[in-house]
């Protein structure tokens, strides 16, 4: 291979990976860390008065089926991020969503822009496990991250489990100011 072929070719491969690397976090967005380390000690981030409330009122029983779609959400916690993936070795966030619920006998459409779409939409002081939450990543008004309500605090914080590109699958909460600001809906599919 002659040098300038080769330089193409090397300048091709660096501006696919730029392209794949730029597709995964509009994808489904990155995940902000919940703590900061220092000197050894953690600082967890505290609700500031800059953030919507985005509380729920439910403080209901949680039914047996939703219980298990949650369960099963539970065992991929720690699961690595994959663009496109909807397996146990690694999942983007609309591909663990589909698995989850696919392992309930539930069906969702594959892409988060349109699961954003299926079943009902909910106001948030409405949501309940099992539902779930539309998040527009990259600012604006386009869906480009989903994630299922895990549970409700007494407070009315609503924590949710998703594939978040930096952490794989992990639980995060509406408080966060990264999730406060990016969130857009809620939908009930069950």
């Amino acid at each position: 291979m002659t040098p300038v072929l080769f330089e193409k070719n090397r300048s091709i491969k660096q501006l696919a990976a730029l392209l794949i690397a730029t597709s995964i976090v509009v994808s489904c967005g990155s995940a902000k860390s919940v703590s900061t380390k220092k000197k050894n000690t953690t600082k967890t981030v505290v609700k500031s008065e800059n953030l919507r409330r985005l509380d729920s009122n439910f403080s209901g029983r949680v039914p047996s089926s939703i219980n298990s779609i949650l369960k099963d959400a539970e065992k991929y916690i720690g699961t690595p991020y994959k663009f496109g993936g909807n397996t146990s070795s690694g999942f983007d966030c609309s591909g663990f969503t589909v698995k989850v619920f696919e392992e309930n006998d539930k069906k969702l459409p594959r892409r988060s822009s349109d699961q954003a779409d299926a079943g009902k939409k909910i106001d948030i002081n409405e949501v309940k496990p099992g539902d779930l939450l539309f998040f527009a990543t990259g600012g604006g008004s386009r869906v480009s991250h989903v994630g299922i309500v895990h549970d409700i605090g007494s407070d009315g914080e609503i924590r949710f489990i998703h594939a978040s590109t930096s952490k794989g699958v992990i639980i995060s909460s509406l408080n966060e100011k990264y999730w406060n600001k990016a969130y857009l809906h809620a939908q009930r599919v069950l």
